[in-house]
C-alpha cells in the first residue's frame, strides 16, 4: 500500500503562533497595566470581598413535666431618644426630639417613670440617651404602646434575653442564661449552665461575594451554606403544681420566721424523679439582681445533718444483724472513749428498747449500735447510700460531703449525723430505699431532650444505684418512721387525710472557729418522710438552718403542704382548702381596664389591689401566665402618680415589699410575720420623702 503525507502549511503555523503570542501579550498587558479597556481592574478586585455571614441558632426552651414553658428566649428592646437636631433634614418628617414635655407627658405613665425623671434625659446635651433600668429590657407590649404614640426622636435597640415565665419558682432548678460580651446568651447557673450545650445548638453560616460598597450577594456567585442547628428543648420531671405548694409553705415560713436558709423537695418515691424544690435563700431569674448566693441549697449546701440520719445508721444494725427491737437499753447519756454522748433531755427515757429509742431519736441508741457495727461497716452502708459522693443529678455545682470518721467517738457521732456533712440531695436519694425494697435510686430531673427536628435525644428513667438492704430491713424502717410520728419526735407533722411516716431531725452547727455554735437557734432541724404510708407516692425533705421558729409553726406549714399535694395527686379523697387541681394561669392586664381588670380577678376568686386612681394598668405582680391560687394578691398600678396609703393589717412582709417596689416606696421592717402596725395610715398621700415603718407579728389578726 503506498503511503499518504500530510503536509502541514507554513502559513498555518505562522498563524497559530501569532495568535499563541498575541494571548500572551494580552495577558502581559492585563498584569502588568492599571486598566484594561477603561477599567481598572485592580480596585475592581479589591472591590470584591468574601462575605461570612452568622446564622445565628435559637437556643432551646424548657419546660416542665406537665409541658408548661418555663424558660424561653424573647425580644428585649432598650428605648432610646435622639436629642440632636442635626438628625432632622426635613422638619415635616422630623428624626430628633422635638416636643419634649410632650413626650415626657406621653412615656412617662408607659415606663412607669416621674414626668420629672423623664425630662432629666431628654434636656441633656447629647446626641442619644437612654432612659436608665426603666428603659430597658422592654417587652413586645411596651414597644407597641410607646410606636403607637407616633412621637419623633424615639427608637429602639433591639436584643435577645432569657425570659423565665414562673419569675423565683424553681429557680435555682433552672437557673439562668444572659448574654455575654459578644451577644450570645449563655448558661451560668443550673439547667441553664449543665446543659448550656444542647440548649444552645450550632450556629451556622453563609458565605458569599459581594462588592465592598454594597450590601447584596453579586449575582451569579456561589453560596457555601450551613444552616444553624437550634438548641434541643428540655422538659423536667418539675410538676409546676406541686412546685408551687413548696414555694407558697417557704414563702409563708419566711413571712413568719427568719432564717439563713432553708430547702423543701418533694421526690417521686419509685423513680427518683424530682418533682418540686424551693428554697430559700430565692431569686428572680429575670433580674440576676436578686441573686444573694450562687449555689443552690439542694445540691451545694454541706452540713452536719443531724437524727435524720439514724433511719440509716439504724437500717445498717438491722441489715447487719446487730439490732433487736425489743432490747432494753439504759437511754441518758453514755462514755465513748473520750466524750460523753447524751439524748436531746439529757436524762433520757429511763431503761426503753431500742424500738422506743428510735421514737424518741436516742443518740445513745445510735451510738450503741454504731459500736456493735464499727466504723468501717458502718462508713461502708453510709458510702453503698451515697454519702461522700456525687449522686450525678443534672444539676451545676454538686457537692460531695465528708464521711470521715475512723476512731474514737466519731462513729457514734456519725450515727446520729453530727461530725459527717451531707447535701440534701443525698439524703433524698439514700431515703428511696425504704419505698424500692432495699434498693438505692438515683435523683434525676431531666424527663426528656428533644431536639430541633423534634426526636427524642434523651429520655430520664429509674436508674438502680445499688442493692444495700433487704426488703425485710427497709419495712422495718418504715415501721421505725411510723412510730415516730404516732408518739415520737414528729408527733407534731402528723397529718388528717394521708399517712406520713417520717424521721425528725436537730443538729448543732459546726463553728468556723472549732466545735459548735451554741447560740438558742444555731441549729438545723430538719424532717424526711414518705407519704401515704401503704403505697408510698413521695419523699419529702426538709431542712433549715437557724430558723426563729416554734416546732408547731414549722410543722403546721409542712404538714399542709403535704396534705394539699396528696389532694392535688388525688392520694386522698378530702381535698384541701384549695384546690390545687384548679391553679389560675395568671392572664395578662397590661394596658386593660381597671374596672373590667378588677371583675375578671374577682371572678377568678383573686384579691385584685389597685395601686393609684388611674384608669387603665401599667404594670401588674405577678407578670402573666405565673401560676397563682385562689386568695393570692394581684398588684395592679395604674396609670397615675398620686398613691394612696392602703390598709395593711394582716399583709405578709412580701407582699409588703412587692408593694413598695412597685412605687419605689423606702420601707423597713420589724420582727417577722404579718403587718401589725403601719407608719403611714390609711389614706395619707404617699410622697417620695416618706418611708413607711412596719411591726410585724406572727399571729395573723
Amino acid at each position: 500500500m503506498k503511503r499518504m503525507t500530510v503536509k502541514t502549511s507554513k502559513l498555518i503555523i505562522i498563524a497559530v503562533v501569532l495568535l499563541f503570542c498575541a494571548a500572551i501579550a494580552k495577558l502581559c498587558y492585563i498584569v502588568l497595566s492599571d486598566k484594561v479597556d477603561g477599567v481598572n481592574l485592580k480596585e475592581k478586585a479589591l472591590s470584591i470581598t468574601t462575605v461570612t455571614e452568622p446564622l445565628p441558632s435559637s437556643r432551646g426552651d424548657i419546660y416542665d413535666a406537665n409541658g408548661e414553658k418555663l424558660a424561653e428566649t424573647v425580644n428585649s428592646y432598650t428605648l432610646i431618644a435622639y436629642l440632636a437636631e442635626s438628625r432632622t433634614k426635613d422638619m415635616k418628617n422630623p428624626q430628633h426630639v422635638v416636643d419634649k414635655e410632650l413626650t415626657a407627658t406621653k412615656l412617662a405613665p408607659i415606663l412607669g417613670m416621674d414626668k420629672e425623671d423623664i425630662l432629666k434625659y431628654l434636656n441633656q446635651d447629647k446626641y442619644q440617651v437612654q432612659f436608665g433600668t426603666k428603659g430597658n429590657n422592654l417587652t413586645e407590649n411596651v414597644k407597641s404602646k410607646i410606636e403607637a404614640l407616633d412621637l419623633p426622636g424615639l427608637d429602639f435597640l433591639v436584643s435577645h434575653q432569657r425570659f423565665y415565665k414562673k419569675a423565683g419558682a424553681a429557680s435555682y432548678i433552672l437557673g439562668y442564661a444572659k448574654p455575654n460580651d459578644e451577644g450570645v446568651i449563655t448558661g451560668e447557673l443550673g439547667i441553664e449552665k449543665y446543659y448550656d450545650d444542647e440548649l444552645s445548638g450550632i450556629d451556622g453560616y453563609k458565605k458569599y461575594q459581594k462588592y465592598t460598597s454594597g450590601n447584596y450577594q453579586i449575582p451569579n456567585t456561589r453560596v457555601e451554606e450551613q444552616k444553624a442547628i437550634n438548641g434541643s428543648d428540655i422538659y423536667l420531671t418539675i410538676d409546676s403544681n406541686i412546685q408551687l405548694i413548696v414555694e407558697n409553705a417557704i414563702k409563708k415560713l419566711s413571712d413568719e420566721a427568719s432564717m439563713e436558709w432553708m430547702v423543701f423537695t418533694v421526690m417521686d418515691a419509685n423513680t427518683g424523679a424530682i418533682v418540686a424544690s424551693a428554697t430559700n435563700p430565692n431569686f428572680n431569674p429575670n433580674d440576676t439582681n436578686t441573686i444573694t448566693s450562687f449555689m443552690n441549697p439542694l445540691v451545694s449546701y454541706q452540713y452536719e445533718p443531724g437524727s435524720v440520719m439514724k433511719i440509716f445508721s439504724f437500717a445498717s444494725a438491722i441489715e447487719a444483724g446487730k439490732y433487736n427491737g425489743s432490747e432494753p437499753y439504759k437511754s441518758g447519756c453514755i462514755k465513748v472513749y473520750e466524750d460523753t454522748i447524751c439524748d436531746s433531755n439529757k436524762t433520757g427515757w429511763g431503761t426503753i428498747t431500742f424500738d422506743q429509742g428510735f421514737a424518741n431519736s436516742s443518740n445513745v441508741a445510735a451510738s450503741i449500735l454504731a459500736d456493735r457495727l464499727k466504723a468501717d461497716s458502718l462508713r461502708s452502708y453510709y458510702q453503698d447510700l451515697g454519702f461522700g459522693k456525687l449522686t450525678g443529678i443534672e444539676l451545676s455545682n454538686e457537692a460531695k460531703g465528708v464521711i470521715n470518721f475512723k476512731y474514737g467517738s466519731e462513729p457514734a457521732s456519725a450515727a446520729f449525723g453530727q461530725g459527717i456533712t451531707v447535701t440534701p440531695i443525698q439524703i433524698l436519694q439514700a431515703m428511696t430505699f425504704l419505698t424500692n425494697d432495699g434498693t438505692v435510686i438515683k435523683p434525676y430531673i431531666v424527663d426528656k431532650i428533644v431536639d430541633s427536628d423534634g426526636n427524642m435525644v434523651f429520655q430520664g428513667e429509674r436508674t438502680e444505684v445499688k442493692k444495700v438492704y433487704s426488703s425485710a430491713t427497709a419495712t422495718k424502717l418504715r415501721s421505725l418512721m411510723h412510730d415516730v410520728i404516732e408518739f415520737g419526735t414528729g408527733k407534731s407533722y402528723k397529718t388528717e387525710n394521708v399517712k406520713l411516716i417520717a424521721k425528725t431531725g436537730t443538729a448543732q452547727i459546726a463553728s468556723p472557729n472549732g466545735g459548735y455554735l451554741d447560740g438558742d437557734y444555731d441549729i438545723i432541724k430538719s424532717i424526711a418522710g414518705i407519704f401515704p404510708e401503704d403505697n408510698p407516692k413521695y419523699i419529702i425533705y426538709m431542712a433549715n438552718s437557724k430558723m426563729v421558729a416554734s416546732v408547731k409553726t414549722l410543722a403546721s406549714v409542712v404538714t399542709t403542704a403535704i396534705e394539699e399535694i396528696a389532694s392535688y395527686a388525688k392520694l386522698t379523697d378530702k381535698k384541701s382548702d384549695v384546690d390545687y387541681s384548679k391553679i389560675i394561669n395568671l392572664n395578662n392586664y397590661i394596658s386593660k381596664n381597671v374596672a373590667d381588670t378588677v371583675d375578671s380577678l374577682n371572678s377568678q376568686n383573686l384579691k385584685p389591689i389597685i395601686i393609684g386612681d388611674g384608669t387603665y394598668v401599667i404594670n401588674q405582680y405577678p407578670l402573666k401566665n405565673t401560676s397563682v391560687i385562689a386568695g393570692d394578691k394581684i398588684f395592679l398600678m395604674t396609670n397615675s402618680n398620686k398613691y394612696i396609703m392602703p390598709n395593711i393589717t394582716n399583709w405578709s412582709r412580701n407582699e409588703v415589699e412587692t408593694y413598695c417596689n412597685l412605687i419605689n416606696l423606702n420601707c423597713s421592717f420589724k420582727g417577722y410575720g404579718y403587718v401589725l402596725s403601719q407608719s403611714i395610715a390609711l389614706g395619707e398621700e404617699i410622697t417620695n420623702d416618706k418611708k413607711l415603718e412596719i411591726e410585724l407579728t406572727q399571729i395573723e389578726l
